[in-house]
């Protein structure tokens, strides 16, 4: 029988200390951790993923990314994120462009609105809900392009309405 001379082909088990572990999350998938015993008090913004298993009061506002409340995290605020994951306790008003779940041990007293939302058994959800349809996540976010897009442009039509007035004289 012919055996390969690269090591990977060996039919030798691995020796236990060249065991290398597998990274879980991909280093694209950023996550900010609000840790147990931290406090804060005031608006919490950016741009990654945030899982908070302390104390937060004010506002949280991570409008393209997910937010999760840890088993001990406790949030007296009102929440806007992508995606919110509720297994602590949420006081507060909640608005999520695509999902809510509020997992068997977690509890929300507030209003929420969302595209979908799912509730476990056990789960507290003190509150109105309004589930949007999908085009009306298609038109808001078509409303806010144009905003977007008109922004700029206001100095454009007066130079044009000029040039049509200076035409118009000659």
């Amino acid at each position: 029988m012919l055996q390969s001379p690269d090591p990977k082909y060996s039919q030798t088990p691995a020796t236990p200390s060249s065991y290398t572990p597998v990274k879980t999350a991909s280093p694209l998938m950023e996550q900010a951790t609000i840790g147990r015993t931290l406090v804060i008090k005031g608006e919490v913004s950016g741009a990654e993923a945030l899982y908070i298993d302390g104390r937060v009061e004010g506002k949280i506002s991570l409008p393209g990314n997910r937010v999760t409340i840890g088993r001990n995290g406790q949030v007296a605020a009102n929440i806007t994120a992508k995606e919110l994951v509720i297994m602590g306790k949420v006081q507060g008003n909640v608005e999520c462009a695509d999902r809510l779940d509020i997992r068997s041990e977690g509890s929300l007293t507030g209003d929420v609105i969302t595209l979908r939302i799912s509730v476990e058994d056990g789960a507290i959800l003190k509150g109105g809900i309004e589930v949007r349809a999908q085009e009306t996540k298609e038109k808001v976010q078509t409303q806010f392009q144009t905003r977007a897009a008109e922004a700029p442009k206001p100095a454009a039509p007066e130079a044009t309405k000029a040039m049509a007035a200076t035409a118009g004289n000659a």
